[in-house]
């Protein structure tokens, strides 16, 4: 096979963090798997924003649970979830949640991904959006796994609720 000319790369290597992400661009390289593939880069560096700044994401998804919690895929829900976040416990879990108070803005932009998220709807065109529009992009192994894991952990969730 002939050797890409041009390529989308993504490399990064801080502490403990080794992230290398490559495409290499061919002629038969679609608009759409570039656009994938920088889609799993923005995933993999969303991820690790919160925790290299300390901001305790772990408080955060909980309370943002409390706030879904029986509620379904709608924008009538959404709106309700985000009405809730207007209260002083938001405010009491920002601020637990960081270390630095300047990171508040940080951990509240989080918080409000994470209920957006968390009620079914999406703030980006991510991996799993595509591949649903595109039925030839298929998701990583590790994204693969990650959703296993989710749902299991909410089957089970459901199951002690019973």
């Amino acid at each position: 096979m002939d050797e890409p000319e041009e390529y989308v790369d993504f490399m990064a290597k801080y502490r403990d963090w080794v992230a290398f992400k490559r495409l290499g661009i061919r002629d038969g390289t679609t608009p759409q798997e570039v656009a994938f593939h920088i889609s799993g880069i923005k995933y993999t560096i969303d991820s690790k924003i919160c925790k290299l700044l300390d901001i305790d994401t772990a408080s955060i998804d909980s309370y943002a649970e409390s706030i879904t919690s029986g509620k379904k895929r709608s924008y009538e829900d959404l709106a309700k979830a985000i009405g809730a976040l207007s209260g002083p416990k938001t405010r009491e879990v920002l601020s637990g949640a960081v270390k630095r108070k300047e990171n508040v803005p940080l951990a509240e932009t989080y918080l409000l991904n994470k209920v957006i998220v968390d009620l079914g709807f999406d703030t980006f065109p991510n991996q799993l959006l595509m591949s649903k529009s595109y039925a030839e992009l298929k998701l990583p192994k590790e994204l693969k796994m990650a959703m296993a894991r989710e749902k299991r952990k909410k089957e089970k969730e459901a199951g002690e609720v019973k």
